[in-house]
């Protein structure tokens, strides 16, 4: 039976916020810092960049016991074997990616609104990424903001775990989770920051804070 990795923190890579540093640094820094989990996300790179990526992350994450989940690519999900897939409303049926990836696998799928709640069938998906909950810049094509009172409202119609997503920062994490978040995901406030570690610290002490 599949149990849901601590998802308290979790970093969603992106390729250009990481490039000064790199991408094996930043998500390595932000581990120590204390990410819980990784969701390796790349829109660009062919899959066999992604699968080489997703290799030497699963052999750093692997000592640490961070899992590795892959963004849309289902493909790649599968030929590495990673812990899971995240996919979005526009990526094809949550049950034909389940029988893809296998019955121990982590499925995570996005929803943007309450109309989408509706898609969610416990037996196929494990977690809700929900969001965006604040503006956020990392995703050009980002769905209007749900705000932590819309936020709030449609996870209490979700029949999973969700995490909140889009904006979230040091500063609004903890009322994110205190609105019912089993946990945050964050892109800039991490691959952007200048010290990775110390922002994730930061990050990783507001989402307890609540609890």
């Amino acid at each position: 039976m599949r149990r849901l990795p601590d998802v308290r923190l979790m970093l969603v890579t992106d390729p250009a916020l990481t490039a000064r540093r790199g991408l094996a640094e930043t998500v390595a820094e932000a581990v120590a810092g204390g990410v819980t989990v990784v969701q390796l996300r790349d829109k660009d790179a062919p899959d066999a960049t992604i699968v080489d990526l997703g290799r030497a992350l699963m052999a750093a994450l692997a000592p640490h016991g961070i899992p590795l989940i892959v963004n849309d690519r289902l493909r790649v999900a599968r030929a590495l074997g990673t812990a899971g897939l995240h996919i979005g409303q526009e990526d094809g049926d949550p049950a034909a990616a389940r029988a893809v990836i296998g019955p121990e696998a982590i499925l995570g799928l996005s929803v943007t609104q309450a109309e989408e709640a509706g898609t969610v069938d416990a037996a196929v998906v494990d977690y809700v990424g929900l969001g965006p909950v604040f503006t956020t810049g990392s995703k050009p094509d980002a769905a209007p903001p749900l705000g932590l009172e819309g936020f709030a409202a449609v996870g209490a119609r979700l029949p999973v775990p969700y995490v909140g997503i889009g904006g979230i920062d040091a500063g609004n994490a903890a009322a994110v989770m205190a609105a019912g978040a089993a946990g945050i995901a964050v892109v800039s406030a991490i691959c952007a920051a200048s010290d990775p570690r110390a922002a994730a610290a930061t990050l990783r002490t507001a989402v307890e804070r609540p609890r």
